[in-house]
């Protein structure tokens, strides 16, 4: 039965959604239908219960091996096949599993500036109604205690940008030349070059895919998610879930983190980056200071704007 040729591994709030549907228009490759199978994420059933939401997520696990193939049965002939679950990469578990599963699979992974990725994560799940704390330093210092509780993958901001870490042990059980790695702000500001370079990876003809959709847009959070968990408890379905909808979509745009936040976020990731810097051999000092602009949509650099001073990827 089939399994992947290639995974992309991580990380969540990249562009992986927006880079899954890039790749399915490539004729060479075949993405699986379920953009997030997180097959390898557990060795059997996920839990049941955890943080607010997280029941829901793990009953969306293709976690049966015969499901998890039935996912890649319409290749076509030829064609590589490829799946994206982007809590591959921070899951060392699940590293190991993969290796034992597929072990030649290639395997491509992007970073992004932990601090921004930690807060657009956050605004993800406070835009959502499911974050309960209103300030992304507090929240990130309540992580210990949401991961003691079992609290999914996804609430784990700080752990999820230890990439420094989650590269060591890859590269423990992977060859380098099977792991890709590269900017988010490659694919934001260089989409036609880094779509080349995943395709000169996969062994696949470069040159026929040159854009890379926009992600859906997450409202910067106001008062709404509260009123959103007041629906919630009301409303039940696709009621509940258009009125999310709406609200995010009257919602304020974003705004940047301050200095200040950015500062105590960095606490979290400062000695990860330097031993990313040493296990990639690339410089990443410019995630350790002030940025130029802050996270945005997946497409072109708006006019006039600066480009934030990128190290070369690996």
């Amino acid at each position: 039965m089939p399994l992947p040729d290639f995974l992309v591994i991580g990380a969540p709030k990249t562009g992986t959604t927006a880079l899954h549907a890039a790749l399915q228009q490539h004729p060479e490759l075949f993405l699986s239908a379920v953009k997030e199978p997180k097959h390898f994420l557990t060795a059997g059933p996920p839990p049941t219960q955890g943080g607010p939401g997280d029941a829901a997520t793990y009953r969306e696990h293709v976690w049966r091996r015969q499901d998890y193939e039935a996912l890649f049965s319409g290749a076509p002939p030829g064609a590589l096949r490829g799946e994206a679950t982007p809590f591959y990469l921070y899951d060392l578990a699940a590293q190991r599993r993969i290796h034992a599963a597929v072990p030649h699979a290639r395997l491509i992974a992007i970073l992004r500036d932990p601090v921004e990725r930690a807060h657009s994560n956050w605004v993800h799940l406070w835009s959502a109604g499911l974050e309960p704390l209103d300030d992304v330093v507090r929240a990130c210092a309540d992580e210990p205690r949401r991961i003691a509780a079992g609290w999914a993958h996804f609430w784990h901001y700080t752990g999820l940008g230890r990439y420094g870490e989650q590269l060591a042990h890859l590269f423990s059980l992977f060859p380098r030349e099977q792991v890709l790695t590269f900017r988010y702000r490659d694919l934001l500001d260089r989409p036609a070059e880094t779509l080349d370079r995943i395709c000169a990876f996969l062994g696949v003809t470069q040159g026929l895919l040159t854009e890379v959709p926009r992600e859906n847009v997450t409202a910067h959070p106001d008062q709404r998610p509260s009123l959103l968990s007041a629906f919630r408890r009301r409303l039940r379905g696709g009621l509940a879930d258009r009125v999310e909808t709406r609200l995010q979509r009257d919602g304020l745009a974003r705004r940047p983190l301050t200095w200040e936040q950015r500062r105590e976020l960095l606490t979290y990731f400062a000695a990860d980056i330097l031993l990313l810097q040493r296990v990639t051999g690339e410089d990443f000092s410019d995630w350790l200071g002030p940025k130029e602009r802050s996270g945005g949509l997946v497409g072109p650099r708006p006019p006039g704007q600066r480009q934030a001073r990128n190290g070369r990827p690996t």
